[in-house]
């Protein structure tokens, strides 16, 4: 066993010097999600009445309960907790999935792996690398989560950072497994985030339907023992054995799985092909090798704008009275502040759901443009090239599809806003499909990047990162609105319930997405291809 982990510290480093932008990015944004939090609750619910009211009326509306879940006391901690620990979960999930994916399955498809593997490095030595480097960005947010909330009572702190990393190792495993059964890096992303989007669908319809945590849905998902952990209120320590329980089983299945395989072959084959006919152009290639991932995204946003469009009118009935959680709901949604009716508290409720939507399928408006550096350092692009197929056809027909995709998705967000809100979808599709001119200027970033400096294409996932933290967490924390507008998001109208549509932000963010675009095709005509 020790020759099969030979050459691990050496993979460790490798890959911690590789992360060392995303890592600390990502794991500051994750604490700093949660640790403002307290802040941002004592100037919505001021006094320990309050809080207890709040409380009292959350876990009473099962719209809440489905999207944050139930609160367990009425502190600051508690209700930090409440609000931030499933989500800071999931994107620690997230983080965790992409780090064991990209040192795993992703240096096996681009042949680096190979190479490495010719040296004195063991069998095992690149998924046990993969996960320690899981563990140490996790264990960072877990020390930094715990420190950043230990004023609001220590054990909770440590609760919450123990929960929030171990729901950051539990699917790193799940991601090693997923590397090991498929045989394109895409694919290994693609299944543990459906398990993710699984994992919170349960949670969040067990929450709905049963009070407390109780419900059997809650406990078969992961992210429902998060919120049964109940740090801050009485902590449940026995619920973390659960999470060791479940890394320990992945584990090794994990490595089972990476002792009976070939280096580059997967357990799950690849279909052949279709015929020459379907693949005669650029445009349909692209559409080949990217159609499961839009399909996935399209159903992702239909089903989850059904559930936000139910949640609606029961926010709206949660705000009731409270002035500070009403002014937070309409600068994030739009409205008229103070106002009171509930269809202004509904629509900026809606209008905020819409920008969520623009904010998520920006990312997957990034994904999918990188994935022509996915295709090239792949060398799958060389013999394209070599054809009759020339450089911008081949990235038009991946572009076509990043920002064809873009629309479907939030076109069938809204559908789902409109559906689950018992209302005429159109103003819901149109609240979506608003957002697309942001979600185009950061693809053309993406695309920028990656055809000028495409060492450095990956920055297009901060700005897509920075533009979604500050639209969902900047207006909670009052930040100043000139701090808000370095989102592009933050130009588009507040659909629906926006007095009057001004045309011009959304022409001036299309034009600047179509002159970045161009640059970048521009700029790839011009540069050397990766070898």
């Amino acid at each position: 066993m020790k020759n099969q982990l030979a050459g691990t510290g050496t993979l460790l480093r490798l890959a911690l010097r590789r992360d060392r932008v995303m890592m600390p990015v990502w794991t500051l944004i994750t604490t700093l999600m949660v640790v403002s939090m307290p802040g941002s609750l004592g100037s919505v619910y001021a006094t320990a009445a309050e809080r207890a009211r709040a409380a009292a009326s959350m876990n009473a509306n099962g719209s809440m309960r489905a999207l944050y879940g139930p609160v367990f006391g009425d502190s600051l901690g508690a209700l930090t907790a409440w609000r931030g620990g499933v989500y800071a979960a999931v994107l620690a999930a997230a983080m965790s999935l992409i780090i064991v994916v990209r040192h795993t399955r992703e240096e096996e498809e681009t042949g680096r792996q190979e190479l490495l593997s010719a040296a004195m490095v063991g069998r095992r030595a690149p998924l046990t690398a993969a996960l320690l480097a899981a563990l140490v960005a996790n264990a960072c947010v877990a020390l930094l989560v715990a420190g950043g909330l230990a004023g609001q009572g220590a054990p909770g702190a440590v609760a919450l950072g123990l929960t929030v990393a171990a729901t950051g190792m539990l699917f790193a495993c799940a991601a090693a497994i997923a590397a090991q059964l498929t045989g394109s890096a895409r694919a290994a992303k693609g299944i543990t985030a459906a398990v993710l989007g699984a994992a919170f669908v349960l949670k969040a319809a067990g929450d709905a339907g049963t009070e407390g945590g109780r419900s059997a849905l809650t406990w078969a998902s992961p992210l429902g023992w998060v919120e049964n952990v109940r740090a801050f209120a009485a902590e449940r320590w026995w619920v973390l054995l659960l999470f060791a329980a479940a890394v320990t089983v992945q584990t090794g299945a994990a490595y089972a799985l990476a002792g009976r395989r070939d280096l580059g072959m997967s357990f799950l084959p690849s279909r052949p092909g279709p015929g020459e006919g379907r693949l005669g152009t650029a445009g349909a290639l692209a559409w080949r090798l990217q159609r499961g991932s839009v399909l996935g995204w399209s159903a992702g946003f239909l089903i989850a704008g059904v559930v936000f469009g139910g949640m609606a009118d029961g926010a709206a009935d949660l705000v009731g009275d409270n002035d500070r959680t009403r002014e937070i709901i309409e600068r994030m949604g739009g409205g008229q502040s103070g106002s009171g009716a509930q269809g202004a508290l509904t629509d900026a409720f809606l209008a905020t759901m819409a920008g969520m939507f623009g904010m998520i399928a920006a990312l997957y408006a990034v994904s999918a443009v990188l994935r022509l550096g996915g295709e090239e350092s792949g060398g799958r692009a060389e013999p394209l090239l070599a054809n009759a197929v020339g450089r911008l056809r081949w990235a038009g027909g991946h572009l076509a599809v990043a920002f064809g995709g873009s629309a479907l998705i939030l076109l069938l967000a809204g559908l789902g806003l409109g559906l689950g809100h018992g209302r005429e979808p159109g103003a819901a599709i149109g609240a979506t499909l608003a957002q697309l001119p942001a979600v185009w200027l950061i693809g053309a970033l993406a695309a920028l990047l990656y055809g000028a400096v495409p060492q450095y294409a990956a920055a297009a996932w901060a700005v897509a990162g920075g533009a979604l933290a500050l639209g969902w967490v900047g207006p909670a924390l009052n930040l100043p609105q000139a701090v808000l507008n370095l989102s592009p998001f933050a130009h588009l109208p507040r659909l629906p319930g926006a007095q009057a549509l001004d045309p011009a932000p959304l022409l001036a963010l299309t034009a600047l997405a179509v002159a970045l675009t161009a640059a970048g095709l521009g700029a790839l005509h011009r540069r050397d291809m990766i070898a």
